[in-house]
């Protein structure tokens, strides 16, 4: 799961399965009340969303969180298991919390990872109530978050979402949730119909068939895609008087 300004976003594996659009004034933070958490489900947040509170309750529905810690975070260790430096991973341990606040609102302990990235070379300081999985397990769960602002990324630059058609709030989230809700369906369908293409080229050869009545799957088996744009289908032809 991950938070944003006016949006958050839940990502299952490669599906959207939830998304909330807020008024810019509303904290990220208030939309982990509205998750329904799963059993053995991992959620993974940006620091931005840091409520112990809030990641505690994550725990007693058996799930699991990963998110980044924040540098004034009162940790005390208990004890510490060995680390391969090679990895990236710089130690990983687990304690409790010892703030005076935090330590009512998350009583159990926690497991705070700290992980260097070469690629950003940038150290990073994860806490997760999960004590299973290894230390560079956690780190490789917080790096997939980065799928979902390729995912806005994408939505921005292929489903014509740049400007609104409309200024009311209405509108503007009528056109949002049209935008994701045309990129989920078209997800389906390419893992139904077991398309090897990307999205964007999905979508282009869609486009050019709105007035084809080519079955859909025959479409896809007869298209050019490396000229898409000039196949010669035979559509209904429009007549302006």
């Amino acid at each position: 799961m991950y938070s944003h300004n006016r949006r958050t976003f839940f990502q299952k594996g490669c599906s959207t399965v939830f998304v909330h659009i807020t008024p810019a004034n509303v904290h990220d933070v208030n939309a982990m009340d509205l998750l329904i958490y799963e059993t053995g489900a991992w959620y993974i947040f940006d620091r931005a969303n840091l409520d112990y509170a809030r990641l505690y309750r994550i725990g007693l529905c058996s799930a699991y969180f990963v998110i980044r810690a924040k540098s004034n975070i009162k940790f005390e260790r208990m004890y510490s298991a060995k680390v391969d430096r090679a990895t990236g991973v710089i130690c990983d341990q687990i304690g409790k919390l010892t703030g005076k606040e935090t330590s009512k609102v998350y009583p159990d302990k926690l497991r705070r990872v700290k992980y260097y990235d070469e690629g950003t070379c940038r150290t990073f300081v994860f806490l997760t109530n999960n004590m299973e999985a290894t230390a560079l397990e956690i780190a490789m769960l917080y790096k997939q978050r980065w799928q979902v602002e390729l995912f806005f990324k994408w939505i921005k630059q292929h489903l014509k979402i740049k400007s609104f058609r409309g200024t009311s709030e209405n509108a503007v989230r009528i056109q949002i949730y049209s935008a994701i809700t045309t990129y989920c369906m078209v997800v389906m369908m390419a893992e139904k119909m077991k398309l090897k293409r990307s999205t964007y080229e999905i979508l282009q050869v869609l486009g050019i068939s709105l007035l084809d009545k080519t079955p859909v799957n025959q479409i896809f088996n007869d298209v050019d895609y490396n000229n898409d744009k000039e196949r010669n289908c035979k559509q209904l032809k429009i007549s302006l008087f």
